[in-house]
């Protein structure tokens, strides 16, 4: 497994879908940009910037709990791309020692963050899904950008009405979620139709 950093999120700008973005730790420095959906992606940005919400989001609940029940993320993990999607795993150390979880990236993502847990991706993954960005792409994605896309990502949590924002999060909203950059039509017509970023061998919701 590779270390990688989360360098932020990117509004795609063709869909307005979010990305998290993935880069590799060390030479040569691949980007992984991972397409997630907007509440995934609201929970990440609360994470990164330190936003305490008024009432606890799933994320939010879900450490709180590992808390309660004295458990802890060591590590995320993309391990895989099965069809058009990510998958992901959660290492969790408990009392009765450590498990691994089925996760989506999104999820594992948000987590992580919430246990200062590091985030890894394989070399499969970071091969296949990977890229190395030109001097165009490496413009766009310097701190100061994806700074000002998180930004402008916060402002439109902050606009959207509990209306808008449950019709943009509904099953039938048009999301990549957890897919690929470059996912095929095929792939994006599967995520699309389902509106979820579930890994292909478990349900997690």
């Amino acid at each position: 497994m590779i270390p990688v950093e989360i360098l932020g999120l990117h509004i795609e700008a063709s869909s307005g879908t979010p990305l998290v973005i993935l880069r590799e730790s060390g030479d040569p420095h691949r980007v992984l940009p991972i397409f997630i959906g907007p509440l995934e992606a609201a929970s990440i940005v609360t994470a990164l910037e330190g936003i305490e919400s008024p009432r606890p989001q799933t994320h939010d609940l879900f450490a709180a709990m590992l808390d309660r029940l004295h458990a802890h993320v060591i590590r995320a993990e993309v391990t895989a791309l099965r069809e058009g999607a990510f998958i992901a795993e959660l290492e969790v150390d408990g009392p009765e020692g450590r498990m691994r979880l089925d996760a989506r990236p999104s999820d594992a993502i948000a987590l992580a963050l919430r246990h200062d847990a590091e985030v890894f991706a394989s070399e499969e993954v970071l091969a296949e899904a990977g890229t190395m960005l030109t001097e165009d792409d490496s413009d766009a994605l310097t701190e100061a950008a994806i700074d000002d896309e998180v930004d402008e990502f916060r402002a439109f949590l902050e606009a959207i009405s509990p209306e808008e924002f449950a019709e943009l999060t509904s099953p039938e909203a048009p999301l990549h979620a957890d897919a690929p950059l470059h996912a095929d039509a095929e792939a994006a017509d599967t995520d699309e139709s389902t509106g979820t970023d579930e890994p292909t061998d478990t349900a997690d919701e």
